[in-house]
């Protein structure tokens, strides 16, 4: 039997300066974030996907069409996979929360699994949000399919797979264009290799 496995990815470098909480903020590639997605364009050219899949947010997009291009998968855009969403610190910048509201930036740093910022999901809303949908594309899946999210929604993801608490999440690396692959096996879903990051400069 062939090995089932699920590319889980994350969108490339986006356009921004300042850094900022960047939830659902739909912000587009930067020129990096394009070079990123056209470096796994190239790489994966001689894997074959049964179902590529995106968030609807435009970075996600853009990155799964240059993918997808020339491929006879086409890109299923679900809106369920967006980035976790920031409420009204979401497009703001880090050190104005940090200063603004130093209460709120600690408990967030205290209790990171659990905090919503005012009118947003935590870790665990978007670990409940996310996993029925990822069960949903896994279940009777061919053998091999391609997710393209956000590094919220592939870290809960992950520590979902191998029972990690949502606490420890940010241990996960998940840099701009990295690759995360996952295979069923007989003991169950394995991640074969995380973090794997586009040799661009």
């Amino acid at each position: 039997m062939a090995t089932k496995e699920i590319y889980l990815m994350r969108h490339g470098e986006i356009l921004t300066q300042a850094k900022r909480f960047i939830g659902q903020t739909d912000l587009p590639l930067n020129n990096r974030g394009l070079k990123q997605a056209y470096w796994w364009r190239q790489k994966l050219s001689g894997v074959i996907f049964s179902r590529i899949f995106c968030s609807d947010l435009l970075r996600s997009r853009q990155t799964a069409q240059i993918i997808a291009a020339e491929r006879l998968a086409s890109v299923h855009i679900i809106p369920s996979l967006r980035e976790i969403f920031l409420g009204e610190w979401d497009g703001i910048e880090v050190e104005k929360i940090r200063s603004c509201f130093p209460k709120e930036f600690r408990m967030r740093g205290e209790s990171i699994a659990d905090y919503r910022p005012p009118g947003g999901e935590s870790f665990a809303d978007l670990q409940k949000r996310v996993v029925p949908i990822w069960d949903k594309l896994i279940k009777n899946m061919e053998e091999r399919i391609l997710i393209v999210a956000h590094a919220g929604v592939n870290r809960v993801i992950i520590c979902h797979i191998l029972g990690v608490s949502l606490s420890e999440l940010f241990r996960m690396g998940q840099d701009y264009g990295s690759l995360n692959i996952i295979e069923y096996t007989k003991y169950g879903l394995r991640v074969k290799a995380m973090n794997i990051i586009p040799d661009i400069h």
